[in-house]
């Protein structure tokens, strides 16, 4: 069965990423929402999307599933009237600004009994998927450590809202800080207890919106991560490093959309690279996606794991304006 997908935004990821992603996965592109019919004829024309609307019930009427790309305190309304008319949604992260807004999501999605995922890329990334099996096959004994720096130069682009709309969620903590934190949940299998954090503004953030942030996240297994997070650091490389009793793995340029970057491993006996596959991440997810419809698999990335990072997201927003170390509590166990 072909998925019919209905695009509810006429986004810049969308753009650049998912479409061709749909499309490579076998999947059918139908239409496309946004608020401005404008633009959603311009983008429908430039993508061969042969529907743009800007009422979401006419472009839910021709589609099987939606990606959700819209600012991020447009989700809840949009999934939850998805979900209701029987639509399978990929949800971009955060899933919602509040929990309580993302546990309404939940609580529809099970209710209609669709499918619901998040849109955490990393997931798809042979890097990622290396570091986790080498974890899981004791490679270097017990984690004990882990490093992100997911630290870049905001494009031009890119910048708007992530950087002048506090109430869609913006700021480097919900773009990014929630992206380490699934890679992290995702490569160790365990789940953040509590966080410390310190926010920066360094200028590019407006309204004292956050532009970087540092913290620590000590995991329930007693295992501490640091991570960097930030908008303004023009140079910076990225990576994922997990340190353990028996060795390290060292992933150099890996918190990236691209299926770029390197993982090392060393132990005892001295350093080696590890294979990585170089497939396109989001191709990886929709595909997943796409068996999780028809076989009743798991997404990549759940909604319960995108309420995990939204949680930890908020943990660490409230750590850095309060100068206290902060509980992560989801409401959930995944």
């Amino acid at each position: 069965m072909t998925i019919r997908w209905g695009l509810i935004g006429a986004s810049t990821i969308a753009r650049e990423w998912v479409i061709d992603a749909i499309r490579a996965a076998g999947g059918e592109i139908t239409g496309v929402m946004s608020t401005s019919a404008e633009r959603g004829r311009a983008y429908a024309a430039e993508h061969g999307i042969p529907q743009s609307t800007t009422d979401i019930d006419e472009l839910l009427s021709g589609a099987d599933a939606v990606y959700i790309s819209t600012t991020n305190e447009l989700h809840r309304d949009q999934a939850i009237a998805a979900v209701r008319a029987g639509k399978h949604v990929l949800c971009e992260k955060p899933l919602a600004t509040s929990l309580a807004d993302a546990h309404a999501m939940a609580d529809a999605a099970r209710e209609a009994g669709v499918v619901f995922a998040t849109n955490h890329h990393l997931r798809g990334a042979g890097t990622h998927n290396a570091i986790r099996e080498a974890i899981a096959a004791g490679l270097i004994g017990k984690p004990l450590a882990a490093r992100v720096f997911h630290a870049g130069l905001l494009p031009a682009h890119l910048q708007g809202w992530r950087l002048d709309k506090p109430e869609a969620g913006a700021g480097a903590v919900l773009d990014l800080t929630v992206h380490d934190t699934d890679a992290l949940r995702f490569v160790l299998g365990d789940n953040p207890a509590e966080v410390t954090a310190f926010a920066q503004h360094a200028g590019m953030g407006k309204a004292g919106v956050e532009d970087g942030v540092m913290g620590v996240i000590r995991f329930e297994n007693g295992l501490i991560a640091q991570f960097h997070d930030a908008f303004t650091t023009k140079y910076a490389e990225t990576g994922l490093e997990v340190h353990g009793t028996e060795g390290s793995l060292v992933g150099r340029n890996v918190m990236t959309q691209r299926p770029v970057g390197t993982v090392t491993l060393r132990t005892a006996e001295g350093e080696r690279p590890l294979q990585v596959s170089d497939r396109n991440l989001y191709v990886n997810a929709i595909e997943a996606f796409h068996r999780a419809i028809a076989e009743g698999t798991r997404p990549l990335c759940t909604l319960e794991d995108g309420i995990w990072s939204l949680a930890t997201g908020l943990a660490v927003l409230d750590a850095a304006r309060t100068g206290r170390t902060h509980k992560v509590e989801p409401g959930i166990r995944a």
